[in-house]
């Protein structure tokens, strides 16, 4: 593939499969011929995915690759993403076997990565909001309060539709990435961004539309609300300790602290007062409502200006880059 100038980039694409027999074919016959190889990861399929397309398929691109027990889908491209690591790939795109994701698009994420300007793309299916009225209307919701999780818990506040998995990543990144401490089941895209926060990533969304036929989504954002909410308090914690106080300390980190600092006093002494108060039948002070409310409208101040400072400091920089020629 040549764009802009830049030296061939060996592409791989990632297809995990679980009972999508009768659309894997179809996707693979639609795969741009770009794209130098092709891992179908059978993720112990009941269907025998893997089977049909080993039986069927005469793309000399295809390799499968097959699970004896099901790891998820994070395991299966995870299956995928080592396998074109020690084939030399260059970027690895994942797209799922349903059907649900157009492979002619695969290119549209494979350039910026290509030209330098991301490590990481991901498709965003609400960019136009024409396709919002084709969604169900739990899906759109759950969509939005996972999204805003996601903004807070890996950084990326420019980035919608975590759960999208139409993605393409850089291998110099993914050699970045513990593997092996990735979420393996449906969290895996959003904890595959977590990870990329950590090592300052670049990521970009990539418009993308909405296609539902006749397959079955195994994800049900009903389901899952609740464990990824808990997933997401766990990686913000853990994100805001790395970049924030581990790795590095800027005045954003001191704000942090003073403002949750304050706002703990502020709330805990009021609430402490307005009970005593309350039990006693005697009105609180002028200067007790203040050495109350005071505390904690300057820790809001504090923690708004940390998040200023949080949005603001996305990664803007690429980590990686083919040789331009």
């Amino acid at each position: 593939m040549e764009r802009d100038g830049t030296t061939r980039a060996r592409i791989a694409a990632v297809i995990p499969c679980y009972k999508v027999a009768q659309h894997a074919l179809d996707v693979i016959a639609a795969i741009p011929s770009e794209c130098e190889r092709i891992y179908v990861v059978d993720d112990a399929c009941p269907d025998g995915s893997g089977k049909l397309v080993a039986a069927q398929c005469r793309d000399p691109r295809v390799q499968v690759i097959s699970h004896e027990k099901n790891q998820g889908v994070g395991g299966a491209v995870i299956s995928g993403y080592r396998r074109a690591l020690d084939d030399g790939m260059d970027i690895v795109v994942k797209i799922d076997g349903d059907g649900q994701m157009d492979p002619a698009l695969l290119l549209r994420f494979v350039a910026p990565l290509v030209n330098g300007q991301a490590d990481y793309t991901k498709g965003n299916r609400f960019f136009d909001l024409r396709n919002i009225s084709a969604m169900p209307t739990i899906r759109v919701f759950g969509n939005a309060v996972l999204s805003f999780f996601s903004k807070l818990s890996t950084g990326y506040w420019d980035l919608f539709d975590p759960t999208n998995g139409y993605t393409a990543i850089h291998a110099d990144v993914l050699r970045m990435l513990p593997l092996d401490k990735l979420s393996r089941r449906w969290f895996f895209e959003t904890d595959l961004l977590f990870r990329l926060g950590t090592v300052r990533a670049v990521v970009q969304d990539i418009p993308m539309d909405a296609r539902y036929g006749d397959e079955v989504s195994g994800l049900r954002v009903s389901r899952v609300l609740g464990e990824f909410l808990f997933k997401h308090l766990r990686n913000f914690t853990k994100r805001i300790f790395y970049n924030y106080f581990l790795r590095d300390m800027a005045l954003a980190s001191i704000e942090l602290v003073a403002g949750i600092a304050l706002l703990t006093f502020g709330l805990v002494y009021g609430s402490i007062k307005w009970i005593h108060s309350h039990d006693s039948g005697s009105l609180a002070t002028a200067g007790t409502v203040m050495l109350a409310a005071l505390p904690v409208i300057v820790g809001l101040q504090f923690i708004l200006a940390f998040l200023a400072y949080d949005i603001a400091n996305v990664p803007r920089r690429a980590l990686s880059g083919l040789t331009k020629g």
